[in-house]
């Protein structure tokens, strides 16, 4: 059954922010090579409020064997502790379009090798767009509490 239409993970960095890092972490995400599974990391420029330069990398799950995929993978790398904090915060994670949202701690990740689920800034933002049938707000939360069991 399917649970996800797409999956889009992103990273926003600064000018100053070393670009390779960022892309090794992001990359760690995945359970497979972005380039073997013929997947790109998409790059933009963007400007942010205070006229600074942002880098803004993503990567784009629309084929059901890579959402399979990551999420097993997702299941793996976040502990008990933090699936049950994103359940118990289902209900403000979820959008009115049924999209579920996830932030990982960047300077965690990058210096602590740990995943960390935060909700600031710094970070890279998971957005999932469940797939449910009907499509009510309430078949998405059931989504994702199978998603996250």
């Amino acid at each position: 059954m399917k649970t996800i239409h797409h999956i889009w993970l992103t990273v926003y960095c600064k000018a100053e922010d070393n670009e390779e890092i960022i892309l090794t972490n992001l990359r760690k995400f995945f359970p497979f090579k972005l380039e073997d599974e013929k997947l790109s990391i998409e790059r933009h420029s963007a400007m942010s409020f205070e006229e600074r330069k942002i880098i803004i990398f993503q990567v784009h799950l629309q084929k059901q064997n890579h959402i399979r995929r990551f999420i097993t993978y997702l299941n793996e790398i976040l502990n008990e502790e933090q699936k049950h904090l994103l359940l118990k915060q289902k209900e403000s994670r979820l959008d009115n379009e049924n999209h579920f949202f996830i932030r990982f701690d960047k300077d965690k990740l990058l210096s602590d090798n740990k995943y960390f689920i935060t909700d600031k800034g710094n970070c890279y933002h998971l957005k999932m767009s469940i797939a449910s049938y009907p499509t009510t707000r309430e078949n998405a939360l059931r989504v994702v509490e199978e998603i996250l069991k």
